[in-house]
């Protein structure tokens, strides 16, 4: 596939056209009234940069280490669900754009080929991410498959104890993923990290899903190194609070003894560094991934994190720092929003200013 875009609205409007309606409001929508998703955006937007100047900018890295991994970028491809419904070669595809950029993806248990093959696609640290779906046997036989893959990291997921009641998408289709081995999830406790720590030894373990300060000093205490920060993009419970609003909070309950991941509406450069002068090691991306591999699969995602390699470097350059290490609180203020948040609002030379 060829890509056809030059901006990230080209990329939006290609994605629209390249998807069926069903693909499309599985991407684009969220649980209920959609009000957690519109928070997360709400809250990116609620801070402005405070710019220093008169500095020599003339050299900006944006690098950083993830639990000793050098990144080009502090970002990390999000796990996704059936990535095959729309790109060619599902997590292949991710898993392609994140060798060829220089960044880690976590592989989501619902998506194809399978975790062996992309294991097996390209060298570059993975993650692997897990929704339970069995008792504690079939927790310990699929971490044994994924450590013998040699995954990087495990990510396990614990925001999805019911499905989010998704209104955009067609009755069948909510039906069809309420399945009853989901019903697993629903058991999934605090006892459920040791079984899989006991099958992992040393090897990065991320908790994704934490939204309280509580539940991230509870993370530390039962020895996560990474606490991510998710409401699933809106799609499970609604009426959180967005993402980027619990960051400072929970930073300080990890008081440094756990790297802190933060997803949710994150689109724009300006977004990731508004996330890493808050505390953050790392930002996900979800929807603005499938978007790009809609679009134009993994050459797709190439091209889209480069442009969002651009709009962090262009971010640093302007608010006077050249390191990521050199943001603090200091570069943030509160402010008041200019337009309503949605999912498309970081994007308002789309046609119609949104694309439903």
């Amino acid at each position: 596939m060829t890509v056809k875009f030059a901006t990230p609205t080209e990329m939006i409007v290609a994605a629209k056209r390249a998807l069926s309606d069903d693909e499309w409001d599985y991407i684009n929508g969220a649980a209920e009234s959609e009000t957690s998703l519109r928070r997360n955006r709400q809250a990116l937007d609620c801070l402005a940069l405070r710019p220093r100047v008169l500095r020599d900018v003339r050299k900006t890295d944006a690098s950083c280490t993830f639990q000793g991994v050098k990144l080009r970028m502090p970002v990390l491809l999000a796990p996704m669900g059936g990535l095959e419904r729309f790109t060619k070669n599902g997590g292949n595809d991710v898993d392609d754009a994140a060798e060829e950029f220089g960044l880690i993806n976590i592989i989501s248990t619902v998506t194809a080929p399978t975790l062996e093959e992309i294991a097996a696609n390209s060298p570059h640290p993975k993650v692997f991410q897990i929704y339970v779906r069995g008792d504690d046997d079939w927790i310990r036989a699929l971490v044994r498959r994924v450590v013998k893959a040699e995954y990087w990291g495990i990510a396990l997921t614990v925001d999805s104890a019911f499905y989010g009641n998704r209104e955009r998408l067609h009755p069948s289709l909510i039906a069809s993923r309420r399945v009853p081995a989901r019903d697993f999830q629903k058991g999934v406790t605090w006892d459920t990290l040791k079984v899989i720590q006991d099958e992992i030894g040393s090897t990065p373990f991320m908790l994704k899903g934490i939204q309280t300060a509580e539940d991230a000093a509870m993370a530390v205490e039962h020895g996560v190194q990474v606490v991510y920060i998710s409401n699933h993009g809106g799609r499970q419970l609604d009426y959180t609070l967005g993402n980027i609003d619990m960051l400072p909070e929970i930073v300080a309950a990890v008081d440094g003894k756990a790297e802190v991941v933060v997803d949710g509406g994150f689109t724009r450069g300006t977004d990731v560094i508004k996330a890493m002068a808050l505390g953050a090691t790392a930002v996900g991306i979800g929807r603005l991934q499938a978007w790009a591999l809609a679009a134009g699969g993994a050459e797709g995602l190439v091209a889209c994190l480069k442009n969002l390699e651009t709009e962090i470097h262009t971010t640093m350059g302007l608010i006077g720092v050249t390191r990521l290490d050199e943001l603090d609180g200091s570069y943030i203020t509160k402010t008041i929003p200019v337009r309503e948040a949605h999912e498309h609002s970081a994007f308002p030379h789309l046609p119609g200013g949104r694309l439903l």
